[in-house]
């Protein structure tokens, strides 16, 4: 029996990923991986570098790419709440420009598979969030890509309390538009 249920959406490639768990008195165990059951889900790459970050809440990092080194990524929240969202850069695709967003949290234990030629980026809902994700492929720093966040021509329904502004870096404030 699978240790995951594997959801897709309505953009092809994006995959829902909830792990079981199996808990108890002393806590809960949990697999995040596994290559056998992630294969015979259609998910089939190699990760090579693992990733890690936290933020303080309304901080957005994104939308997200690389050009010429795309990567696949596993993404999850091991601690707070963060809305994911991906955004199709995929020419040709049926669903070029569409986005598709979900909430990922230390509770819900839910993981998202983000495939290359997708942007990607997300918002702090809690306090704190620490965030991980799995790369298929390594950071190269002069490769980077994005996409404005609050772009029109995408749409994202961002989750942002009225009133309020995301926390942005310099870089993510000055991506181009999508068109």
């Amino acid at each position: 029996m699978s240790k995951f249920t594997i959801e897709t959406c309505h953009i092809e490639g994006l995959k829902i990923i909830t792990p079981r768990v199996f808990g108890d008195s002393r806590g809960y165990f949990m697999e995040t991986y596994n290559e056998n059951d992630f294969k015979e889900a259609g998910i089939d790459c190699t990760f090579v570098q693992d990733n890690q970050s936290s933020s303080a809440k309304n901080v957005l990092r994104g939308l997200h790419f690389q050009v010429e080194h795309p990567q696949d990524k596993l993404v999850r929240v091991l601690s707070g709440e963060v809305f994911d969202v991906a955004v199709d850069i995929r020419k040709g695709s049926a669903t070029y420009g569409k986005w598709y967003g979900l909430i990922l949290s230390a509770e819900n234990k839910k993981q998202f598979f983000v495939p290359k030629g997708f942007a990607h980026g997300f918002l702090v809902l809690s306090e704190y969030a620490e965030f991980a994700y799995k790369c298929s492929d390594f950071y190269h720093p002069n490769d980077e890509g994005g996409l404005l966040y609050n772009d029109p021509a995408i749409g994202i329904e961002w989750p942002v309390a009225a009133g309020t502004e995301p926390v942005l870096s310099e870089r993510d404030k000055i991506w181009k538009s999508f068109i």
